[in-house]
C-alpha cells in the first residue's frame, strides 16, 4: 500500500513539475532594469534610496536567487537575439554622484553585485559629483560606465535651431563624452542614457548612427525580446519609489508586448494635448479583460478595441497632460493570473 502511495506521489509531482515547466516556457524571459540617482542624501528626496532599504533591496535579490548582470550584457543579448536568464535584473545609477561612492558601491561589493553607472562629463570632478581619478578607480574594479551626454541638455528641445543644426549639435554633445571617456578611462562606453531619460525618433536614430549597442531611457516597465532597443525602459529608484516592496513588485512584472503603431513620437504638441496611443498587443498570453491604462493624476481612461482580429487597440487620457513629462502605463494579468505584464509610453512637452 506504501509502495503504491509512493508511486503515485511520484507521478503526482512529475506531473506538477512539467505542468510548472511548461508555464515558465510560454512567458520569454525578462530582465527589469532599475535606476538609481543618490544614495543617503536626503537633500534631494525625490532622486534619493536610502542606504538601508538599498541594502535590503540587495539582500532580497541574493536570498530569492536572481542573476544581476550588467546593463552592457543585457543590451549585447539583446542585439545578438539570444534568450536572457529567468529572474533577470540590472542595477544602473545615472550622474556619477559621490553618494554612488560612498553609499552603494560598499554595498555592491559587500554583495558581489555588478552595476552599470552613466556618466555626464562636463560635470565630473565640480561639486557633488566623482572625479576622472575615482572613476578610473571604479572601472578599474569592474563598475561599467555608460554615455549619460557632455552636458546634461534637454536634447528634444529644439528651439530655434533647424533640424541640421540640432542634429550636428546633439551628435557633438554626445561624441564630446565618448572622447572623454575614451581619454580618461581608456574605453569608449557601448551604452547610452539618456538625460532626463527623454528620447526623440531623432535622438533613437543619433544613437544608433553612433554604433551604441542600445540606449536607455526612464519610463517604467520591465525589458523584453519586442523592447525598443535605443528606448528600452528602467524602474526609477528614488523618493516615494524607492522601497523595498516597490522594488519587489517591479522584479514581478513581464513585459507587455505592444507595438506603438501611432504616434511615432513621444514629443506631444498643445493641439494634440491629450495624444492618443495606437497600438497592437499580442493577446496570446494576455487576459483582455484585465487591461488598463493609467495617466498620472488622472482617471483610467477607457481601452477602445479597433480591430479584435489583429490585437489593435486605441487609448487616450481624458485630459490634457500634466508637467514636462507624463506617461501612460498599460497593465495586464497574464491568462493564468501568475503574472502581470506592464508597457509605459512616455509623453513629453517639449
Amino acid at each position: 500500500m506504501r509502495t503504491d502511495m509512493y508511486r503515485i506521489a511520484i507521478v503526482l509531482w512529475a506531473l506538477l513539475l512539467l505542468s510548472v515547466q511548461s508555464v515558465a516556457a510560454s512567458v520569454s524571459p525578462s530582465a527589469t532594469i532599475f535606476v538609481y540617482h543618490r544614495f543617503g542624501d536626503q537633500r534631494y528626496p525625490s532622486t534619493n534610496v536610502e542606504i538601508t532599504v538599498f541594502e535590503a533591496q540587495l539582500d532580497y535579490l541574493k536570498k530569492n536567487h536572481f542573476h544581476v548582470l550588467t546593463a552592457g550584457e543585457i543590451a549585447r543579448r539583446l542585439k545578438a537575439d539570444e534568450a536572457l536568464p529567468e529572474r533577470c535584473v540590472a542595477l544602473t545609477v545615472d550622474d556619477a554622484y559621490r553618494s554612488f561612492l560612498t553609499g552603494a558601491m560598499p554595498l555592491l561589493r559587500r554583495y558581489g553585485y555588478p552595476v552599470t553607472l552613466f556618466v555626464n562629463t562636463a560635470a565630473v570632478g565640480a561639486g557633488s559629483y566623482l572625479t576622472w581619478d575615482e572613476l578610473r578607480e571604479l572601472h578599474a574594479e569592474g563598475v561599467e560606465i555608460g554615455n549619460h551626454s557632455s552636458t546634461h541638455p534637454y536634447f528634444v528641445s529644439k528651439e530655434n535651431m533647424t533640424l541640421e543644426q540640432w542634429h550636428e549639435w546633439a551628435r557633438a554633445d554626445l561624441v564630446e563624452a565618448q572622447q572623454q571617456c575614451q581619454q580618461e578611462l581608456g574605453d569608449r562606453p557601448a551604452l547610452l542614457a539618456y538625460p532626463y531619460g527623454e528620447y526623440s525618433p531623432e535622438l533613437m536614430d543619433l544613437a544608433a548612427a553612433l554604433d551604441f549597442d542600445a540606449a536607455f531611457a526612464q519610463q517604467s516597465g520591465p525589458v523584453g525580446p519586442t523592447s525598443a532597443r535605443y528606448a528600452l525602459p528602467r524602474f526609477p529608484m528614488g523618493g516615494a519609489y524607492a522601497t523595498l516592496n516597490g522594488f519587489r513588485s517591479k522584479l514581478m512584472m513581464r513585459p507587455l508586448p505592444v507595438e506603438v503603431l501611432s504616434p511615432q513620437s513621444p514629443l506631444i504638441a498643445q493641439q494634440n494635448d491629450p495624444p492618443e496611443l495606437l497600438f497592437r498587443l499580442d493577446c496570446a498570453d494576455v487576459a483582455i479583460s484585465t487591461l488598463k491604462c493609467y495617466v498620472q493624476g488622472q482617471d483610467q481612461p477607457a481601452i477602445e478595441v479597433v480591430d479584435k482580429e489583429k490585437g489593435v487597440y486605441r487609448v487616450r487620457a481624458l485630459g490634457p497632460l500634466a508637467g514636462r513629462r507624463n506617461k501612460y502605463t498599460l497593465t495586464a494579468q497574464s491568462r493564468d493570473s501568475r503574472y502581470w505584464y506592464w508597457f509605459s509610453q512616455l509623453w513629453i512637452h517639449p
